[in-house]
C-alpha cells in the first residue's frame, strides 16, 4: 500500500535533488576547468560522490523512507568508500606515470 506523501518529504526531495545536480554541475565544471590531471581528478571525485549521494537521497524522499530504502543506503555508503579510493588509485597511477598525466 502505498502511503501519502507529506509536504515535508517533497521539500527533502527537492533539495537533495537541486543538491546532487549542483554537485554534478561543479565536478563537470572542475573537470573542464582546472590545469592538472590531479585537481581534475579531485573535483571529479568529491562532486560526483556528494552528487550521487544527494541524488539518491532524493529517491528515498520520493514515497518516504520504506523498508528497500536500507538497500539504497547501502548503496550511499558503497559510493563513499569506493570513489575516493578509485581517485587515490587513478591519481597514484597520474604520479607514477607523471610525463603523460601532468598538464
Amino acid at each position: 500500500m502505498k502511503r501519502e506523501r507529506g509536504n515535508m518529504y517533497t521539500t527533502l526531495y527537492y533539495i537533495s535533488i537541486f543538491l546532487g545536480m549542483f554537485f554534478f554541475g561543479v565536478g563537470t565544471i572542475g573537470i573542464i576547468r582546472m590545469p592538472d590531471a590531479f585537481s581534475r581528478a579531485h573535483s571529479a571525485a568529491k562532486c560526483d560522490t556528494l552528487g550521487a549521494a544527494f541524488s539518491i537521497l532524493a529517491l528515498i524522499f520520493i514515497d518516504g523512507f520504506q523498508a528497500n530504502d536500507i538497500k539504497l543506503l547501502l548503496v550511499i555508503v558503497l559510493i563513499w568508500f569506493t570513489n575516493p579510493t578509485a581517485t587515490h588509485l587513478i591519481g597514484r597511477a597520474i604520479y607514477r606515470n607523471s610525463d603523460k598525466g601532468v598538464k
